[in-house]
């Protein structure tokens, strides 16, 4: 329901208070050392996948490039949302200037839309490793994979960039309380005292296209993978290149239920508590379990890792 106001009346809303995972303080002493533990494992774990791929030669494949530049997001991805969580974990509400949560919801969405291209990209990848395998040195060589990463990023900025300009551009003239953890869409979306028809279109609409799309892209990858999958000959041959998109899906699955679930809507989310709990396991589940899920089950990952160990030791 808009609340109409004369535009002469409003008062420009200056900062916003985010209410946080919880607002009981037993739980909340509970869940801020939970909850920095996470954040402290999630930049270890992925700061060790990015030196490990750095330093190691046999390393620099396309496949690793894609998990490479996905770490580095999901740094990025964890230091966006999960300070603001932490300080209202600690304080009880989190006080955030408008400027400073737009600048957050900025860096948010470009970073969901760009973890969304890459995802569609690791798909094609692995299309390409088990549908084409003699072709692969040519359809994923450094240049394509360069682009594909760029262009994931890239396509993150153009996209928010738009919807931000959307949302900043409302009017905010009271109440200030977003019932979240962080700036998110939705929570300023229930605050804007004007019209915002064109800006959830403009929202909609980019959720079909880079949610979806990518989805769409991942989906026909792996309906393609599957049919190669069950014409391969031998049970070894099926479960080798099934072990290779395992965990792939896994993450696929997590993540992509969990957005769209949220995102891809044409109208304002009101059950905001459980928002708030589907956000918390794509902000901060699937980034602190996307390294071990990828990569530390992954061979060469772990040569690599004992030779630094060894190294290290020496």
């Amino acid at each position: 329901m808009e609340r109409p106001l004369e535009l002469g009346n409003m008062t420009r809303v200056q900062e916003f208070i985010l209410l946080g995972l919880s607002t009981w303080p037993d739980i909340r002493d509970v869940l801020f050392p939970v909850f920095l533990m996470l954040y402290l494992l999630t930049l270890l774990e992925n700061t060790l996948i990015i030196y490990l791929i750095c330093t190691h030669s046999e390393l620099h494949k396309p496949m690793y490039c894609f998990l490479g530049n996905l770490s580095c997001l999901e740094m990025c991805y964890v230091s966006v949302t999960i300070p603001s969580l932490l300080v209202g974990l600690w304080t009880g509400l989190c006080h955030v200037p408008f400027t400073a949560c737009m600048t957050q919801l900025f860096f948010f969405i470009s970073l969901i839309c760009t973890e969304c291209t890459l995802l569609a990209s690791m798909a094609y990848d692995r299309y390409v490793t088990i549908c084409h395998p003699l072709h692969y040195p040519l359809l994923m060589r450094p240049q394509v994979c360069r682009g594909l990463a760029m262009s994931s990023w890239l396509c993150g900025l153009l996209v928010s960039v738009v919807n931000t300009s959307c949302i900043a551009s409302l009017s905010y003239c009271g109440p200030n309380v977003l019932n979240h953890f962080f700036c998110d869409v939705s929570p300023l979306l229930n605050l804007s005292c004007t019209h915002v028809a064109l800006t959830e279109l403009v929202d909609f609409i980019s959720a079909i296209v880079i949610l979806w799309g990518s989805l769409l892209v991942a989906i026909a990858s792996y309906v393609a993978i599957g049919k190669a999958v069950i014409c391969m000959p031998s049970a070894t041959a099926r479960h080798k290149a099934f072990s290779t998109c395992a965990s792939h899906l896994v993450v696929v699955d997590i993540f992509y239920s969990s957005t769209l679930f949220i995102y891809a809507r044409p109208s304002r989310i009101e059950a905001m508590d459980l928002n708030k709990v589907l956000s918390v396991i794509y902000t901060v589940v699937t980034p602190m379990c996307n390294p071990v899920i990828y990569c530390l089950q992954n061979k060469e990952i772990q040569a690599a890792l004992h030779r630094t160990l060894h190294w290290s030791r020496g």
